[in-house]
């Protein structure tokens, strides 16, 4: 776990960098470059025929990754989703990689940046995109989407049992003045939300629901896990770093389909056992009681890794 001048506490640090099994002169990919926190653990591990490539949508990270390792040679950065991974490859002419690393969600500075407009507990401009130069604002959304589709996001995406409540609530409160602050934003969910979870916000669903659509975080996981296993080269290993049942359900289930592979009709005679195209690399792995008490946000977290054969 790493504490820095960046403002953030990196999630399952050791253990992360652990399961990649960094070689020295091994080609990696940190899909989620962030504060950089995973970055410069994997970088101690490599040597000087060893790369590295940070990807982030965030500008905010890009300058980050400038800052803490413009000097470093073994170090690339690219502006954009880990999605696009594998065109990032294929620009740097690399044969294949050794390692994927992703750490999903939203991080602890951009939760903490009020202008960024993540926040329910801070009064912010209601933005949530980690890309702010692209797509379209939450505010933007929230002010326009039919009731319908409000209500479904919040359902399939925050699991929150009042969606149909809050989007209600939302395109009423907008008749009368549009939705432009974070804070304006929760109070009209939590007046929706008639029964209170303990020690839980009562905007935590719909704001993560919202971020989640706004920035594709689905798509960019289920687009992103097929070109993670399809860059990496026989032995090389994709690990995960899920912080909700959304996204850590989509990477167990990618991950036991390709170890099971494709499923054959039972009608069909079984002409030829296919060897395996990748194998579980130990159990899901969650954070320890010392960084559970050093880091409330460790709690959710939960680690999963793959190996290519």
């Amino acid at each position: 776990m790493e504490s820095n001048q960046y403002g953030h506490v990196t999630v399952l640090l050791a253990e992360a960098v652990e399961a990649l099994g960094v070689k020295a002169d091994g080609l990696y990919i940190d899909g989620t470059f962030g504060r950089g926190g995973h970055s410069a653990e994997i970088l101690k591990a490599l040597g000087p025929q060893g790369r590295l490539l940070g990807i982030d949508k965030d500008p905010r990270a890009r300058r980050t990754a400038m800052e803490r390792f413009s000097g470093d040679d073994r170090f690339l950065f690219r502006q954009g989703s880990f999605a696009d991974m594998a065109s990032f490859v294929a620009e740097l002419q690399w044969p294949g990689v050794d390692g994927v690393l992703l750490d999903l969600g939203v991080s602890s500075p951009q939760l903490d940046e009020a202008e960024r407009g993540f926040s329910f507990m801070q009064d912010g401009p209601l933005d949530m995109r980690m890309d702010p130069d692209s797509g379209q604002s939450a505010s933007e959304w929230v002010n326009t989407a039919k009731e319908e589709e409000i209500s479904k996001v919040l359902w399939d995406l925050g699991e929150e049992r009042f969606a149909r409540r809050m989007a209600k609530a939302i395109v009423a409160a907008r008749q009368t003045q549009p939705i432009t602050r974070t804070l304006q934003l929760a109070e009209i969910v939590a007046a929706a939300n008639p029964r209170w979870e303990k020690g839980k916000n009562p905007a935590t669903r719909a704001f993560q629901a919202i971020r989640i659509y706004i920035n594709r975080e689905l798509d960019d996981l289920a687009q992103g896990l097929e070109q993670a296993f399809g860059v990496l080269k026989p032995g090389g290993r994709l690990t995960v770093i899920s912080f909700h049942s959304l996204e850590d359900r989509m990477v167990k289930q990618y991950m036991r389909d390709i170890v099971r592979g494709p499923k054959t009709p039972k009608w069909l005679p079984v002409v030829d056992d296919a060897p395996p195209k990748a194998r579980l690399v130990g159990k899901k792995i969650r954070a320890g009681e010392t960084e559970l008490a050093a880091n409330v946000r460790a709690r959710s977290a939960v680690m999963r890794v793959l190996e290519k054969c």
